[in-house]
């Protein structure tokens, strides 16, 4: 696993951008995510298309997790936020964007479905990945199976706190979500984590230096073989090994 430490969130996206960047332009198959974290990436990747540095338009794109209950043109679906955010403003073939059936009747055959269109389009390429504060990835919350596929599960309730600033009220956020599980994340050939703030050092923490554990989910990147962490300051502070962090990353093997 590669840890990069860069100061604040703005070299965050920028790092990550670089990254995403060799990605599109070969046409890879991208993982994407929604929160908050991601969009100073998203933003910096739709100023690279304008400038025409980077193309979308051979690529295709699966979302990471959608709530269920919400159709992909309800204003608060990840769907529909990551066109805002993202995939609207760049060269993105619209039918190849996919993400999770939240509508659907039968969401358990729905994420079944989602699964298995990702192993037809040959897998992801790129894993964008977010982390949240107990240590989620998608939407696989603690004590989730490490080798779970595509699924339905149930927020935790620290998820929805975190994410009713997204909604009028804490009331509106989904209980369930229809999300890759940690197993399929774990089959993309690359993953990309990125984390930023003081609330996420200590899940920064225990993904980087705890044990391998349900507990903290997004710890099954210990395990990847292409894996990138990438943290500015404030969410790396718990770090105990970050001298060697920055060494490693100043010297890196080319």
């Amino acid at each position: 696993m590669d840890i990069l430490i860069r100061s604040t969130p703005a070299e965050v996206a920028l790092a990550a951008a670089d990254i995403f960047t060799r990605y599109a332009n070969d046409g890879a198959t991208l993982g994407l995510a929604t929160g908050s974290t991601p969009v100073a990436m998203y933003q910096e990747l739709i100023a690279r298309y304008e400038r025409g540095e980077v193309s979308f338009a051979q690529s295709r794109a699966f979302l990471l997790d959608e709530y269920l209950g919400l159709a992909p043109d309800h204003e608060q679906s990840y769907y529909s936020d990551n066109r805002r955010e993202f995939t609207s403003h760049v060269d993105f073939v619209d039918a190849l964007v996919k993400s999770p059936a939240g509508d659907a009747a039968d969401p358990a055959r729905a994420a079944e479905s989602y699964d298995a269109a990702i192993r037809q389009a040959g897998g992801v390429d790129i894993q964008l990945l977010g982390i949240g504060a107990n240590g989620h990835i998608g939407f696989n919350e603690p004590s989730s199976s490490l080798r779970s596929r595509t699924h339905v599960t149930t927020l935790h309730p620290q998820t929805v706190r975190d994410n009713a600033r997204f909604f009028d009220k804490e009331q509106d956020v989904p209980r369930h979500a229809i999300t890759q599980g940690l197993g399929t994340i774990s089959e993309a050939r690359h993953l990309l984590l990125l984390a930023t703030g003081a609330n996420k050092a200590s899940a920064v923490k225990a993904l980087v230096e705890g044990p391998l554990s349900a507990r903290c989910p997004a710890s099954i990147l210990q395990l990847h073989h292409s894996a990138t962490v990438i943290v500015d300051e404030a969410a790396a502070a718990g770090l105990e090994d970050r001298e060697y962090y920055l060494f490693a990353d100043q010297n890196r093997v080319l």
